[in-house]
């Protein structure tokens, strides 16, 4: 896990994340990449809190007010943390469940998943660790990334991997 260098105590900016991105009432969908990330909250914070707080941060949330919140709909685009669980045997961790929409995404580019998933995040004051567990991309986001443009074949013949998947990026 990543350990943040967080002091003790979190207060969220404008208004606590689970009010709008904690939704233990959504149902996930085909589409939806779904997260499941591994949460110690500072403590004091709620595991509600920190899951949505994730979902936030991995997606539309900021600190602040931005005067371009009323051009979209936050509905549309935001992670939502659908599911909390308590980690048997771990004092004060949970996994987080979350659910992104696949309009958040550009097509084609890993890059760009992973940087929101999993990109500033990990710096994030509400979390003392945080640990990306799982991930689940669906098929119809999966089609969009066309590949090496000399095949696989020939990448893994350069880097000598082979019977596992391969993936760069920077975040």
């Amino acid at each position: 896990q990543t350990e943040t260098k967080a002091s003790v105590g979190f207060k969220a900016g404008v208004k606590d994340y689970k009010l709008t991105y904690y939704t233990p009432n959504y149902e996930v969908k085909d589409t939806d990449i779904l997260a499941a990330f591994r949460v110690t909250p500072q403590p004091g914070v709620p595991p509600e809190e920190a899951g949505a707080a994730v979902a936030a941060e991995s997606s539309t949330g900021t600190w602040t007010t931005v005067w371009t919140d009323g051009l979209t709909s936050l509905d549309r685009y935001k992670g939502r943390c659908y599911h909390i669980e308590a980690v048997v045997g771990e004092d004060n961790q949970y996994i987080a469940y979350v659910a992104y929409p696949l309009d958040l995404f550009e097509e084609g580019s890993v890059t760009n998943m992973f940087t929101s998933i999993v990109g500033n995040v990990f710096g994030f004051k509400a979390l003392r660790a945080l640990r990306l567990e799982d991930l689940r991309i669906p098929t119809s986001y999966s089609k969009t990334f066309q590949g090496p443009p000399h095949g696989i074949q020939v990448e893994r013949d350069k880097l000598n991997k082979y019977g596992r998947p391969l993936l760069g990026c920077t975040i």
